[in-house]
């Protein structure tokens, strides 16, 4: 199937790209939840699965408004305010969503996945007021476990997508922008053709505007968003995001051991994706108390970010650390011969 919405010269100066924390949180969250192995993300999943079963986020509100395919309520991924929302922020959003949006959301879940509420959504339904902080508390929770130890890296590799993008936009236009974003989304004149699109759109559902959301665990189809009177949402796969959890070459490790002593070389090394102490205890030999220390002097030099989440305590290398290990010392000039003794400099004939 395939829907058309019309696009014009006020849509086109109102499309904009965001990186949004909580489509990250609602696409990561599903694919935790699929249970499946992942070519691309089975490192993290492998990492943040036992964490979030053991903090009980499997059985709790997130996992009944976010299963495994179909529809995802609306109200979970408001309208990003700028290119880079915090987290922080875009929960103040969830946190004011309207009542009418919440119900009409969670009527449309049970209908489209043809169930009953459970008792959870079942008061979020009746009474929003005191039960959004409930969830916007569950996703803080979330997040700290499963993203944001992660997060420089995913920043990374959304920023870069949008910096292409961007340029893309830039040197050809947004009919080009739209046809090199994903095979499902394609320009053709003034409307904008979304294939495989169940369900029609006109420009008074859709509202003013587009906004572009990369993302490195939507998979690999689009997700779209449609709210008013907020723009259309179109959720896309970020470029490279096989790469996120490759892991980092350090070519500088050894140099810097001469600065930082081997051990805490070593833990640094090691956080190539974020760990517990003992975690890292347990990888490098160390004691945990000798780790600990480390890590304490590591996050004071502004090395190391730490993530605390109930009892966990995620420790992840910073953007500077990665900088300094990743860097080559640059070879130095061969240094100039001095003229033999007794011999005069050479000058420069009259």
């Amino acid at each position: 199937m395939e829907a058309e919405l019309e696009f014009s010269a006020g849509d086109r100066a109102r499309l904009r790209f965001a990186a949004s924390p909580l489509w990250e949180v609602a696409t990561s969250f599903r694919l935790l939840s699929a249970g499946r192995a992942h070519p691309v993300h089975r490192r993290w999943i492998e990492q943040v699965r036992p964490r979030v079963a053991a903090a009980g986020l499997d059985r709790d509100r997130l996992a009944e408004l976010v299963p495994c395919d179909g529809y995802v309520p609306d109200f979970l991924n408001p309208a990003p305010t700028g290119p880079a929302p915090t987290l922080s922020e875009e929960l103040t959003a969830l946190r004011a969503a309207p009542a009418e949006r919440i119900r009409r959301d969670l009527a449309r879940l049970e209908r489209e996945h043809g169930l009953s509420l459970g008792p959870r959504l079942r008061a979020l339904y009746d009474d929003p007021h005191t039960q959004l902080p409930k969830l916007a508390e569950e996703v803080e929770t979330y997040w700290q476990l499963a993203l944001a130890p992660y997060w420089a890296r995913i920043r990374a590799v959304l920023d870069a997508d949008v910096l292409h993008r961007a340029r893309q936009l830039a040197e050809h236009g947004s009919a080009y922008l739209l046809d090199e974003l994903h095979a499902q989304a394609a320009r053709e004149g003034d409307p904008l053709r979304l294939r495989e699109r169940r369900r029609g759109l006109s420009r008074a559902v859709a509202g003013a505007g587009l906004v572009l959301v990369p993302s490195v665990f939507t998979g690999p189809g689009l997700l779209i968003r449609v709210s008013p009177p907020d723009p259309l949402q179109l959720a896309y796969p970020a470029r490279d995001t096989a790469t996120l959890w490759q892991p980092r070459p350090t070519p500088a490790a050894g140099a810097l051991a001469v600065v930082l002593g081997r051990s805490r070389t070593r833990l640094l090394t090691e956080l190539d994706v974020p760990a517990a102490t003992t975690d890292l205890a347990r990888r490098t030999g160390l004691s945990p108390a000798a780790v600990s220390q480390s890590l304490t002097a590591l996050r004071d030099a502004g090395l190391v970010s730490a993530h605390r989440a109930g009892r966990w305590v995620l420790y992840a290398r910073t953007a500077t650390a990665d900088a300094l290990l990743t860097s080559r010392a640059p070879q130095s000039a061969e240094p100039s011969r001095p003229a033999p003794p007794g011999r005069p400099e050479p000058t420069a004939r009259r």
